[in-house]
């Protein structure tokens, strides 16, 4: 029995030292595993801020300290080490206050799949619409493209009603003038008693489909100055012809360009017999042409049918010809 005894004494104790030093170096091996689980989390923790940075993504609440959640998690763990090594009963938690889980790796790869998957999304809206707008912009170019056709259509067909129009204008005026004004051979004349310049004149002859009077000899000149008397009678009106001198100062031509060959100058009174003849110009009726470079277009008075000069700008009557 003391045997017994003794045996228990030298081997209890042995077995304690043991299992207390196998205790010891399973708690050495847990200290350093959970050492290197803190240090891979504080690892992606930070990994997750860089891309959340580099992606302009709003930083999580449970993201903004990662340091301090992983301090946090391992004073927690210490302190449920320490309390599992002296025995004492578990913490409980408080009722009502739950700690906000920290985001891991995942999640933020999830978000940010998510993401990506929305913009992709509104780029395809983006592309349907801006297919869209090409179609909508191919029908406007090929409705505006119609739309200048019709408008050269249109042009088209208003120049040849302004033809048409001047044609008949011309002709309106043809047969106006020779059959309410004088004939004579294939020329009618027909007097105008409208006041215009003798360029505005010449246009509206030409616009009734004629030209200013252009007399080329004696006959037509005397036919001119009866129908002329007869149409102004008792006044003796200034009317304009076709004939001036502004190429050249003393050559004058017709409106169509020729020179002109016949004249019917208007030539001072001559003297009563027996008074003595005068150098001196008559201050009512001096010979004509006798305005020089002032005065380049000629007018026919109706009275004797006497050419005189003017200034072209000066509003008279004027005689229209058109051909028969």
């Amino acid at each position: 029995m003391q045997a017994a005894w003794l045996l228990g004494a030298l081997v209890v104790p042995q077995l304690l030292g043991f299992s207390h030093g196998a205790r010891g170096a399973e708690r050495e091996w847990e200290g350093g595993w959970g050492g290197a689980q803190e240090e891979e989390r504080e690892r992606e923790a930070l990994m997750l801020k860089h891309l959340q940075e580099a992606l302009g993504l709003p930083a999580r609440r449970g993201d903004q300290n990662p340091e301090g959640n992983s301090e946090g998690r391992g004073a927690w763990a210490t302190e449920e080490n320490g309390q599992g090594e002296e025995g004492e009963e578990e913490p409980t938690p408080t009722p009502g206050v739950s700690p906000s889980p920290s985001p891991t790796p995942e999640d933020a790869i999830t978000y940010i799949l998510g993401r990506l998957a929305g913009l992709d999304a509104g780029l395809h809206q983006v592309h349907v619409r801006l297919h869209a707008l090409d179609t909508r912009v191919a029908e406007l170019t090929r409705g505006l493209r119609q739309l200048r056709e019709v408008a050269g259509d249109t042009r088209d067909a208003v120049q040849a009603l302004q033809e048409a129009q001047s044609r008949a204008e011309r002709e309106h005026g043809r047969l106006e003038g020779c059959l309410k004004g004088a004939r004579l051979g294939h020329k009618c004349f027909l007097l105008s008693r409208d006041f215009e310049a003798q360029a505005a004149a010449q246009a509206r002859c030409v616009a009734r489909g004629g030209s200013l009077a252009q007399p080329a000899d004696s006959r037509q000149m005397e036919t001119l100055t009866r129908y002329l008397r007869a149409a102004l009678a008792p006044y003796n009106w200034p009317v304009w012809l076709g004939v001036h001198d502004r190429r050249a100062e003393g050559l004058y031509l017709f409106e169509n360009g020729q020179r002109v060959s016949f004249f019917a100058w208007h030539r001072a009174p001559s003297p009563e017999p027996g008074a003595r003849p005068s150098a001196a110009p008559h201050p009512l009726s001096p010979n004509q042409p006798n305005g020089g470079v002032l005065e380049n277009c000629v007018a026919q008075a109706s009275d004797d049918g006497s050419w005189w000069d003017h200034d072209c700008d000066r509003r008279l009557y004027y005689v229209c010809e058109f051909p028969y």
